[in-house]
């Protein structure tokens, strides 16, 4: 994680009691003990001690213009 530049779109699997959950979206910060991702739902800061993988992820593709119906 910290080798990754904040601003980077990101996946990041990681521990919580009674298995693992994934947090995407953008780091937007990261420290000695934790970093900050922020996901559809809002922030997530997560445990670095935690974190299982962690790994840079494309952009998300364009939306597709809606469909019009034929005629």
């Amino acid at each position: 994680m910290t080798g990754t530049a904040v601003g980077t779109r990101i996946v990041v699997r990681y521990r919580i009691q009674g298995g693992h959950t994934d947090a995407l979206g953008y780091l937007r910060s990261v420290d000695a003990a934790s970093c900050v991702v922020e996901t559809k739902r809002g922030e997530v800061t997560i445990a670095l001690a935690d974190i299982a993988l962690a790994k840079a992820v494309p952009a998300p593709p364009e939306r597709r213009p809606p469909r019009t119906p034929p005629g």
